[in-house]
């Protein structure tokens, strides 16, 4: 299970190199270069790892402020979990179970139906932070972590599709 850091657990952290977690600021129709993440994240995280991060990152979504944005029955929601673990690890160099069930990836339209703004955009990533260091403390490389980090923070603004209040 997902536990958020807080100042007290990050004490283990001090002196040590850390990810840079830092959320790039965005806006509607900005469609900024997105470099994958490096091959040694998906070879390292491999398939049960990997899908594990993702079910503890919609697990955090179904109690945060962005719930609205995604599933409430069970079962579709799995089944979008599913999807989105597919997805990346397609995308970190993994086995193209999104491409075999879906089809081309085609992010910015399937997101379309859904009202993303700048906000929920930063509350998705912001989720990540939380589970990103753990990947590092079990021996992930940072390097290969950050990289994920850098794509999904920049690929994340193509979502981006109504204005902020």
């Amino acid at each position: 299970m997902w536990k958020i850091q807080t100042n007290e657990n990050l004490q283990k952290y001090k002196g040590k190199k850390m990810l840079d977690l830092n959320i790039t600021a965005g806006k509607i129709g900005e469609f900024p270069p997105a470099t994958k993440p490096h091959p040694g994240f998906w070879h390292e995280v491999q398939e049960e790892r990997f899908r594990e991060l993702v079910d503890d990152h919609y697990e955090m979504i179904r109690e945060s402020d962005i719930a609205s944005l995604f599933p409430v029955d069970d079962d579709d929601f799995e089944e979008a979990k599913k999807h989105a673990a597919d997805f990346f690890i397609q995308i970190c160099g993994g086995p193209n179970y999104f491409e075999q069930t879906r089809g081309e990836a085609r992010v910015v339209g399937r997101h379309a139906p859904f009202r993303i703004d700048e906000e929920g955009r930063q509350t998705w990533l912001r989720l990540y932070t939380y589970l990103l260091p753990d990947l590092v403390e079990e021996g992930i490389t940072e390097e290969y972590v950050q990289s994920f980090w850098d794509y999904i923070n920049i690929h994340s603004i193509w979502m981006i599709n109504t204005p902020s209040r």
